[in-house]
């Protein structure tokens, strides 16, 4: 498997489990290497404990043979050249849209440097009364964002004002354990400047996860310092993605964590887990964190009094 992405993982894991020996070969130094440390963590023990070969930090130098009866591929990692061979070779590197040679520049419609169709935040291109939704149109490739892509243009085509800006990207990644996220993780908030204290708790504290011996991972939330709105959620957990629509439907209404932390929630259920985790003892904020924030409101211009 070449890739190490939401697709390489989920499908590395179930060839696996229908017996096949698979490696995974990655460029990155880390599963999921945009997401935080430790749900690269979680995923590396993960994989390796179900006997997954994953080759990381290495750069492809040469392929060979035919899929399906064998296939040598050579790589570089650490300086050094190593030759994988297999039976079968699953490419999960990025996806490239299928927009090239088909006369779009004729009708008007732009594309970006990297091959998308170029539209605003109403999905509208370049061309008159010409839109493009899904991936195409380099929105975030998942199902669930071209579907809303849909009501945007639906609701634009009927006079209204429907938007692709701020909109919320919830993903679930499907191994087993899954991982999903919605809003902020530690790392673009670090990132951005922005404060949040930290809530987290490991899946055995949860305890239907204890009764179906699935404790493996950990519920993480961010919630900001000065409040109590939800910045975001990250799970890595058995149904972690129907963990978080619970959460993103709190995020919708405004609600603040509070509610969910004293929320009457079935017993024993994978949800009653939100009790739990925010009921936990918070972490603050780095104090790099804190002077970067302290930093940008001295930085901020004065407001005059009237």
């Amino acid at each position: 498997m070449i890739g190490g992405g939401y697709v390489g993982l989920e499908l590395s894991q179930a060839m696996r489990r229908f017996g096949s020996k698979v490696s995974v070969i990655d460029r990155n130094n880390r599963l999921l290497h945009r997401e935080d440390e430790d749900v690269s963590n979680g995923l590396r023990g993960l994989f390796e404990d179900e006997g997954i070969d994953l080759v990381l930090n290495a750069r492809l130098k040469s392929i060979s043979g035919k899929s399906g009866q064998t296939v040598q591929v050579v790589i570089e990692q650490n300086g050094i050249e190593n030759t994988l061979e297999g039976s079968h070779l699953l490419v999960a590197a990025g996806r490239t849209p299928n927009t090239a040679d088909i006369g779009l520049e004729l009708a008007g419609v732009e594309l970006t440097d990297r091959g998308y169709i170029k539209v605003n935040e109403r999905l509208e291109t370049t061309a008159q009364n010409v839109w493009a939704l899904g991936e195409v149109a380099g929105s975030p490739q998942f199902t669930h964002i071209s579907f809303d892509d849909f009501r945007v243009f639906r609701d634009d085509l009927s006079g209204g004002n429907h938007v692709t800006t701020g909109r919320q990207v919830p993903f679930c990644v499907f191994t087993d354990p899954e991982f999903a996220r919605i809003g902020l993780s530690e790392t673009e908030a670090k990132r951005q400047g922005i404060p949040y204290r930290l809530f987290k708790i490991p899946m055995e504290e949860v305890l239907r996860a204890r009764t179906l011996s699935e404790t493996r991972g950990f519920l993480k939330a961010l919630v900001e310092e000065d409040g109590d709105r939800i910045l975001g959620f990250a799970g890595f957990a058995a149904d972690a993605g129907e963990i978080m629509d619970s959460v993103q439907i709190a995020m919708i209404a405004g609600l603040p964590y509070t509610a969910l932390r004293e929320a009457i929630l079935t017993h024993p259920t994978l949800i009653e887990g939100l009790n739990f985790l925010f009921g936990a003892i918070p972490s603050a904020p780095s104090q790099s964190m804190r002077s970067a924030n302290q930093q940008q409101q001295r930085d901020r211009p004065k407001r005059k009094r009237a």
